[in-house]
């Protein structure tokens, strides 16, 4: 018998999006083929470990109909795997305290296993950054998947920790592939906007959970799972998850303040803003980066480097940013400027750098690009497949007659 795959989910479920809760519907669907070891309830935003709960609820009440197609784990061995992690996103340095969550990902880890554990990360990667910071050893041991773009925003200093410190880790980092789950769908019962009434509705208690979340299917968190299910799991070779190049160098930027659109800045990277720091700053004073409008926050606080304050963030889009201080300090307060956020060229992206060992990123092709998201074909190509299969999993909440 084939091993099944070990997993542990590091979700902001009941936070940012609505749509981890259908990612967490369709995982619940397949854990008979999944060894699932954790379900992490990480940062950004109010999700808690309850609302995992509140899946698994859902679940239990499907469970007999489920456990009559095949052997679907309990409902209270899931509760046992739901753990709180990080509430906070980390500050700075990338890490703080440890977390329940942090705590279970490195015991999972160490457990004595010769098969990895796929870290899939819906959300912040801040419980992952803290793993690896308290526990080194479990470099070797660990497969992340991250869907990066908007969650790389909330959690930039995570990343930038990760990305600097722990660069053997094995990462597949999706900014931009795992739209192909809900983008390029042809206007069938399968796409997102059809299947919830066609495939959904009537599909028991995890089918009325699913259905109240979002008028169409997203499930932007879903292509870590699939990857996991369908293919050989090489991020370089074809699989329902997306395919993947090899990391590229070139990818953190520092602008001196004040930034203008002239300045270009790789989408979906770092970006380091250096603003000249007041004679008489003090510990008193307090500053916040409001960018690209975005009033809902993250707010970058600022950093002391020398004479100079230094604001951390990721621009989630490709297009010109603005950006504004907003400061208790009142020559701070208000200045602005801005930057130009664009994909990298191809004489960028399509050379792999030398100080990853096992890190991959979007495919920059433009073959494989869906309305210039790179990478999302490597999704889409294969959505009747996935969703068809997705399909008859919730047909198994049906009792039989």
């Amino acid at each position: 018998m084939t091993a099944l795959p070990r997993v542990l989910v590091s979700t902001d479920i009941g936070g940012t999006d609505p749509d981890d809760f259908q990612s967490m519907v369709h995982l619940l669907l397949y854990s008979d083929v999944l060894d699932i070891e954790g379900l992490v309830s990480s940062p950004y935003g109010d999700g808690r470990a309850r609302d995992i709960h509140a899946v698994i609820d859902a679940y239990e009440s499907d469970y007999a109909a489920l456990s009559s197609h095949a052997d679907y784990p309990m409902p209270d061995a899931l509760r046992s795997l739901v753990k709180q992690g990080a509430v906070d996103v980390a500050p700075d340095a990338g890490f703080s305290d440890p977390s329940e969550g942090s705590e279970w990902l490195v015991a999972c880890a160490r457990r004595e296993d010769p098969r990895p554990l796929n870290v899939l990360v819906w959300g912040g990667i801040d419980d992952v950054a803290q793993a690896l910071h308290d526990a080194p050893d479990i470099t070797d041991k660990i497969v992340v998947h991250y869907i990066g773009g908007p969650n790389k925003t909330w959690g930039v200093d995570a990343y930038n920790y990760i990305e600097t410190h722990h660069r053997d880790v094995t990462l597949i980092e999706s900014n931009n592939t795992y739209r192909g789950f809900f983008m390029g769908a042809p206007d069938d019962d399968l796409s997102p906007t059809r299947f919830i009434g066609e495939h959904v509705i009537g599909r028991g208690a995890l089918g009325a959970f699913f259905e109240k979340q979002l008028p169409a299917v997203k499930m932007g968190d879903t292509p870590t799972v699939t990857w996991v299910l369908h293919g050989t799991q090489r991020p370089d070779e074809p699989s329902w998850g997306g395919k993947f190049v090899p990391l590229w160098d070139g990818r953190k930027t520092r602008l001196a303040h004040p930034a203008t659109e002239a300045d270009v800045v790789e989408a979906f990277g770092v970006v380091e803003i250096l603003v000249p720091k007041p004679a008489d700053w003090s510990d008193e004073h307090h500053a916040n980066l409001l960018f690209d409008g975005r009033l809902q926050g993250p707010f970058p606080e600022p950093v002391v480097e020398g004479e100079l304050l230094r604001f951390r963030l990721s621009p989630r889009d490709i297009r010109p940013m603005g950006y504004e201080i907003r400061s208790t300090h009142p020559a701070l307060d208000g200045q602005s400027g801005s930057f130009t956020a664009e994909l990298p060229p191809a004489q960028r992206w399509s050379i792999p750098s030398q100080a990853y060992r096992n890190w991959w990123c979007d495919d920059g092709a433009p073959e494989v690009a869906i309305e210039g998201w790179p990478g999302a074909r490597t999704v889409s190509q294969w959505r009747h497949e996935f969703m068809i299969d997705f399909a008859a999993r919730l047909d198994r909440t049906i009792p039989r007659s």
